[in-house]
């Protein structure tokens, strides 16, 4: 498992592509992170209200709640995890809005994998 000091980082996925949840899923587990992924904000949001050592890993464009509304509700409920956007709709509304709303990093699909695993350390500090 990665950790930093002595405790694991989990990563939260939240997307709605069963596809992409499940390579998300592999890889961090292959690199040794603990996961829990997600296909809507519903069953995220119940699962990281008191979630520390979380990086959370969320597609924009999202039906029902878009990936730039749960980072709103997050800013707004006080949660305080680090946001990597990822999404196939890469233009400069979008980045911003992801940035502005708080996301360290805005990652477009199909997303890198060592660019994900290096954004993820940068985030979280732990060696990957």
């Amino acid at each position: 498992m990665v950790a930093l000091g002595e405790q694991t980082w989990m990563i939260f996925i939240v997307d709605d592509d069963d596809s992409v949840r499940k390579g998300l899923t592999r890889l961090m587990r292959a690199a040794g992170f603990e996961v829990r992924a997600f296909a809507t904000a519903d069953g995220f949001f119940e699962a990281c209200g008191a979630a520390t050592r979380t990086c959370i890993l969320m597609d924009i464009t999202m039906p029902r709640m878009s990936g730039l509304e749960i980072q709103s509700r997050l800013k707004k409920e006080g949660i305080d995890l680090p946001v990597i956007a990822i999404s196939a709709r890469d233009d400069e509304e979008t980045r911003s809005s992801a940035r502005e709303l708080g996301a360290r990093f805005f990652l477009r699909k199909p997303v890198d994998d060592r660019a994900l695993l290096d954004a993820i350390a940068w985030v979280t500090g732990a060696r990957i």
